[in-house]
């Protein structure tokens, strides 16, 4: 009975360690219904006759959205009104922060201040080496332009400024609108601006 008890173990730790593989493979180690391993399907840019001009990859059906893409808020995503108009308001889907504030410094010294300068006065160091001449932030057109006008010129550039809508994400954008705007605000600012301890105690 003994004899036979171990010729059964040896049998079945023999028929478990043959189970194993020495090489890699792509196949699981017990594969009962292989029915999933070879399916009927096309490859980008194969002829097809599914579809009236005989192509595979085809162009989405209009108003599709791709997941997490929905870009319904005008004024957040395009600086825009509804109406069409720019926008002179800030966008209510964006807190203006603080850290928002900071971060718009952030980014317009790596983005903006090479062309416009640190304080926003036209002369960095792209225009100082024979750029065509760049408006100051400060001139009395630029101050009243509406922030929806001042996002899309960075979403879309103008004139000989690029567009910089795929290096920069939108609230990124709205971010270097509130710097511009405290730039702007800073040359101009009165006693008024400041809060009652400093404008008492300076």
């Amino acid at each position: 009975m003994k004899t036979a008890l171990r010729w059964s173990s040896g049998l079945a730790l023999l028929a478990l360690l043959a189970g194993c593989r020495g090489d890699p493979s792509r196949q699981p180690p017990i594969h009962v219904v292989p029915n999933m391993d070879t399916q009927d399907r096309y490859n980008a840019y194969e002829p097809s006759g599914i579809f009236a001009d005989g192509r595979v990859m085809q162009e989405p059906p209009q108003g599709t959205v791709a997941r997490g893409q929905e870009r319904a808020d005008d004024a957040l995503w395009r600086g825009r009104s509804p109406d069409g108009e720019f926008i002179t308001k800030w966008p209510e889907a964006l807190p203006l922060t603080a850290e928002l504030m900071k971060r718009g410094q952030q980014r317009y010294n790596i983005f903006c201040a090479p062309c416009h300068d640190a304080a926003g006065e036209g002369k960095g160091i792209v225009q100082q080496r024979g750029l065509v001449p760049i408006p100051s932030y400060h001139e009395q057109r630029i101050r009243e332009l509406p922030i929806g006008q001042i996002y899309e010129v960075i979403r879309n550039g103008v004139r000989t400024m690029p567009a910089y809508r795929h290096q920069i994400p939108v609230e990124d954008r709205w971010a270097i609108v509130a710097y511009v705007r405290a730039l702007q605000r800073s040359q101009y600012a009165s006693a008024q601006d400041a809060d009652t301890a400093k404008r008492e105690n300076p």
